[in-house]
């Protein structure tokens, strides 16, 4: 009862994010026809850092797989799955609704109910991440161009370890706060913070791991970031459930 309950509170913006990341995948592998046709006529001029990152697109783009990485895994993929995981992570809160009341009046104890409610959210975001990601190797032959399901699949673990971050986030101001604006306002803030810090210390950080950057371009997986991203979200979770298991409702 639990779960589908969780369902029926998260389903719309589960299956609206599905949609939306399913055809940003569709749109990211046909577009690239069109790229490969345009990359002879861009000659980016000038040697400030705009251009430098112009022409590293450029070069990157010139190959499918670079591509793809800096279209879908470092930008598309990581700005839509960030904002799901927030919505994920503020929908289906109760514990301020007439619902509580009854959901805690069952034979159910605390820690199962806000259990039920993180992992429904989980179960969501890991298919938010991986079904629309999937689809790119399986579209990428009707482009006459191949991609790596393997590298798909690691892409697809660093993006939703760092995204459970910003769930974990959102799930944990849900339960600090009774209304719902001011726990997205929070998650969307940090999310701020996180490209501010990254921009201002030029080290890779959160986005960094969720692109798979490291991965790209060395072939080792980022293993501090993505323990760092673990067991930031394991603490959010248990802070969480001590709220909600010591919370007055």
């Amino acid at each position: 009862m639990l779960w589908y309950k969780s369902w029926l509170e998260t389903r719309w913006r589960f299956l609206i994010g599905l949609g939306v990341l399913l055809c940003s995948a569709v749109a990211t592998v046909y577009t690239y026809p069109q790229v490969l046709r345009l990359l002879p006529l861009v000659s980016p001029q000038g040697h400030g850092a705009l251009s430098a990152e112009i022409r590293q697109s450029i070069e990157l783009s010139r190959h499918y797989r670079g591509f793809i990485w800096l279209q879908w895994f470092r930008q598309n993929s990581i700005d839509w799955t960030t904002v799901f995981a927030i919505l994920l992570g503020t929908s289906g809160v109760v514990s301020n609704s007439r619902q509580t009341g009854f959901t805690l009046s069952l034979p159910l104890s605390r820690t199962r109910v806000a259990g039920v409610r993180g992992a429904a959210g989980l179960g969501e975001l890991f298919a938010l991440v991986f079904l629309p990601s999937i689809v790119v190797p399986l579209l990428s032959p009707a482009i006459g161009q191949t991609y790596s399901m393997a590298d798909t699949l690691i892409h697809g673990a660093c993006l939703f370890v760092g995204a459970t971050v910003f769930f974990s986030a959102a799930f944990l101001f849900s339960h600090v706060f009774d209304d719902v604006w001011r726990p997205l306002l929070l998650a969307f803030a940090l999310v701020v913070a996180f490209a501010v810090l990254d921009k201002a210390l030029h080290a890779p950080a959160i986005f960094s791991v969720m692109s798979g950057e490291t991965f790209f371009r060395t072939g080792r997986l980022p293993w501090p970031g993505l323990l760092a991203c673990v067991a930031a979200s394991g603490a959010m979770g248990w802070i969480t459930l001590r709220i909600f298991m010591h919370r007055d409702l």
